[in-house]
């Protein structure tokens, strides 16, 4: 094989990888629970509810071509105090009503009773559906309502949306952007791909 022909292989691959729109879930896919200005999972099918803006958003995504990951902690599973299978039916629920291509999801418990390579901050959950789905992390965007979820795009050099609820903690990196909700971060995503 001739330097030319290794050359066009490797343009080839590159151009067969694919967008997509990382998205934490509590807080940017269904409402979060809030508890003194902290946010907390759904702990039933019944507490899980679809932010109304989402599906419309999600629908310009994949018309744009983007697929939909959703990368999401849910520690509470590792602490014993949530089963996976109440996780894993909301999951279900919420892949019957959104157009959402993959859910990775961290179990482990975190809080130093843990040490894994998914836990958002860490990347692996984004690095591993990169993988799966051959995503070009650098043309992807993560967003999430979290310093968690922007310090993981960063990690996994995405760009990032920080949907602002205002709860008691601390953004530790800056996102590239900030939105209201799911919809106007899918805006901000659809304008800067167009540019």
């Amino acid at each position: 094989m001739g330097i030319h022909e290794v050359k066009s292989e490797v343009r080839s691959q590159k151009s067969e990888l694919k967008r997509a729109v990382f998205l934490d879930r509590d807080g940017v896919i269904n409402r979060a629970l809030e508890k003194k200005s902290k946010p907390y999972p759904p702990t039933s099918l019944a507490e899980f509810e679809i932010l109304p803006e989402v599906r419309a958003a999600c629908d310009k995504l994949k018309a744009a071509g983007f697929l939909l990951v959703v990368a999401t902690n849910q520690p509470d599973v590792g602490r014993g105090t949530l089963r996976q299978e109440v996780v894993e039916k909301i999951h279900a629920h919420m892949l019957a009503q959104l157009p959402i291509d993959r859910v990775e999801v961290c179990y482990h418990a975190g809080k130093g009773l843990s040490d894994c390579d998914c836990r958002k901050p860490k990347p692996g959950m984004l690095v591993h559906a990169a993988k799966l789905l051959k995503i070009d992390l650098a043309q992807s965007w993560m967003v999430g309502d979290r310093w968690r979820d922007v310090d993981c795009g960063h990690a996994a050099g995405c760009k990032t949306i920080f949907i602002d609820r205002g709860y008691a903690e601390e953004l530790r990196q800056k996102p590239d952007f900030s939105a209201r909700n799911l919809g106007a971060a899918a805006d901000i995503i659809l304008a800067q791909t167009k540019k």
